[in-house]
């Protein structure tokens, strides 16, 4: 078998790929580059300039979602985990592994499916300095890149088996991207469905805080969790309520409402991606009473409604409303969220 069977690409195609692939789109970069390390071993492609180029096609991408984060904060992040089957969990893994690493987790962080797409928003959101990262981005890249060129290249002499490997390859890559579209194209839709249903169950801020001053029986659910400290400070919330996280809150059975009781639910985000996802957990349970705070947080404290960093604890609202929240860990009820409306 001759260098002709394998797949012919060129120092742009590789560009784009890899580009793609770090915008998180459904791109077989390494495919790619296992490729061209191949066709560098054949002596089609050069070494050097394949791996400069996947070092310039992953910093473009990153820079760009490092951007989205210095401009956008949490949201960009979230949105990148809306599609997940839990994104809360997989952005606070993103965090918590930022803080474990730091900075240099960047060099790695490549290798790692989930988290090379959420590092750099996560850097920008955190007011990373744009020259440390760039540096310890493009060194990452460059670890990546080689890595996968130099594993083409180390089986280049094979070309019969790389041909054969290719071709049995890109069967089932298309096969699994289909799938996967079809998964991200459920997904859209549950997410949209979900928020069509609770277009007529929003509660505007005025309204809300016009019931917390008359004392009717609605709690109000905290979902900020991720978002829930800024530079070591707990961000306030709206007085009464009870910050709890919608992972935990979906993945628990410990959750029961009297049936007089209102549940309003809110988070950071406009289009309220995770109250929306939240309330449709509450319905599946068969709490059906369940409202989303219009325009969130956010929209609230653009009115100059009151805020306070001085929330109920779960014990509070179950004890003034009856409604059972699960435990956090660590006793942690001080930082959760249920409000009288």
């Amino acid at each position: 078998m001759t260098t002709s069977e394998i797949p012919t690409i060129t120092y742009p195609t590789i560009l784009m790929a890899v580009f793609a692939n770090q915008l998180c789109l459904p791109v077989p970069a390494v495919l790619f580059l296992i490729t061209a390390g191949a066709l560098v071993g054949s002596g089609n492609l050069n070494f050097t300039i394949v791996v400069l180029v996947g070092v310039v096609g992953s910093l473009a991408a990153d820079y760009a979602w490092f951007m989205a984060g210095r401009w956008g904060g949490f949201r960009v992040v979230r949105a990148l985990c809306a599609f997940s089957a839990n994104g809360q969990y997989s952005a606070q893994r993103a965090r918590t592994r930022f803080v474990q690493w730091g900075l240099p987790g960047l060099v790695f962080a490549k290798f790692i499916p989930g988290l090379d797409g959420l590092l750099p928003p996560l850097a920008g959101a955190m007011n990373v300095g744009m020259p440390i990262f760039l540096l310890l981005d493009a060194v990452g890249a460059l670890f990546w890149s080689a890595s996968y060129c130099l594993l083409g290249y180390l089986f280049s002499s094979q070309l019969n088996i790389v041909a054969a490997a290719l071709s049995r390859v890109s069967r089932v890559l298309t096969f699994v991207l289909a799938c996967v579209l079809c998964y991200l194209l459920w997904r859209a839709w549950e997410l949209l469905h979900t928020m069509s249903q609770l277009r007529l169950r929003t509660v505007s801020p005025a309204l809300l805080e016009e019931k917390l001053q008359s004392g009717e029986r609605i709690a109000v659910l905290d979902l900020l969790d991720i978002e829930g400290q800024e530079n070591g400070m707990m961000i306030p919330g709206i007085p009464g309520a009870v910050r709890v996280s919608p992972a935990r809150l979906r993945s628990s059975a410990q959750v029961r409402v009297p049936p007089d009781i209102r549940i309003v639910l809110y988070c950071s985000s406009r289009n309220q991606i995770t109250s929306a996802r939240t309330a449709l957990f509450l319905r599946r349970k068969g709490i059906s009473n369940v409202w989303v705070l219009e325009g969130g947080l956010k929209r609230w404290r653009e009115l100059k409604l009151p805020v306070t960093t001085n929330l109920s604890s779960a014990a509070e609202v179950a004890a003034r409303f009856g409604v059972e929240l699960p435990d956090e860990p660590g006793n942690t009820c001080k930082s959760q969220a249920v409000a009288e409306v």
